[in-house]
């Protein structure tokens, strides 16, 4: 069987409007702007509306990568969805998304935390390889708002809700070079939703011990965030055939500014070719990756040639890196 190269046809992505400062978390925990800052780069995030759920964010982004890509949606083969904030357990966001988007296609979801945006690039750009399919829609997309404990000042500054979207299919020069995935299940207590599975089923006791949010050990993730964006993002480098001078632009996982400019020196690489949005935006989990993509594709730092490299890192504990030729 012959193997296509696969690429990315179109990109998008969405934030809700309304937006969450520093100074707004101010009112509600004991925390501060000038601490919230220093300590994470992050100034504002934008927060989903009571009503609105990670499939709304979803669609209003897939809608920007379809017209980008000058598809319609039933030109789809395939959606993949990558979430830790899906509307619910079942049906599958990417089934809901389908239905909000007029599509046919098959669709699933995928959890792999902050990389899984890069795990689901991975699983769809082999269906294109492969000739299976031909477009393939894959999204980033959370409202992690909803999971968030607003009490908890170590947790609450740091996220915030968002889409990306990816168009992904055979293109005949460029494409991607190289996906690199990780995963140490060992770590998984160091950051995790304890309540609502099958291990601890939603209960008086879980709602009364605030077990369904975000619970994060983040001294430890931040050691190994620090250490597996120099290693994957080495290994991803290595198997494109490249070097990190080759490398026009770095898209790391937006979670904490002093985790990038810890990798940048680990790497030596200057700052300025690390793309940065999370001051505006927070963490927003597999959306992180895909909506700094396209924010660098809008302000023209990428070309046609431009070799990029994407690389994440988050619950699971997991990681993923990937190299793209635009």
């Amino acid at each position: 069987m012959s193997v296509r190269k696969v690429g990315v046809r179109g990109i998008g992505a969405y934030t809700p409007p309304k937006v969450v400062t520093n100074f707004d978390l101010e009112k509600i925990v004991e925390t501060s702007d000038e601490w919230i800052f220093t300590r994470t780069g992050i100034r504002e995030r934008r927060i989903a509306e009571p009503d609105m759920a990670t499939s709304d964010l979803s669609y209003m982004a897939s809608k920007i990568a379809l017209d980008s890509a000058n598809l319609t949606p039933g030109d789809l083969d395939l959606i993949i969805v990558a979430t830790v904030t899906p509307d619910m357990f079942f049906p599958a966001t990417a089934c809901i998304l389908q239905d909000k988007l007029g599509a046919t296609c098959p669709g699933f979801d995928l959890s792999a935390g902050c990389s899984g945006l890069i795990y689901a690039l991975s699983v769809g750009a082999q269906f294109i390889a492969n000739g299976m399919y031909d477009n393939i829609l894959v999204v980033g997309g959370e409202t992690l708002s909803k999971i968030i404990d607003w009490q908890d000042r170590s947790t609450c500054v740091l996220f915030g809700d968002a889409a990306s979207a990816v168009i992904l299919g055979p293109v005949d020069t460029g494409g991607f070079r190289s996906f690199v995935l990780g995963a140490d299940g060992g770590g998984g207590k160091l950051l995790e939703l304890p309540a609502g599975g099958s291990r601890l089923p939603a209960s008086y006791e879980t709602i009364s011990q605030r077990l369904h949010f975000i619970k994060m050990n983040g001294r430890d993730v931040f050691k190994f965030a620090v250490r597996v964006m120099e290693e994957a993002s080495l290994e991803a480098i290595d198997k494109a055939g490249l070097t990190l001078k080759d490398i026009d632009l770095f898209i790391p996982h937006q979670a904490n500014i002093r985790i990038i400019e810890s990798a940048a020196e680990r790497l030596n690489v200057p700052k300025d070719k690390f793309f940065v949005n999370l001051d505006r935006y927070g963490n927003t989990s597999s959306a992180s990756v895909g909506l700094a993509l396209y924010e660098a594709f809008l302000e023209g730092k990428i070309q046609k040639g431009s070799k990029i490299l994407m690389v994440g890192f988050g619950a699971g504990l997991t990681w993923g890196a990937c190299v793209l030729e635009w």
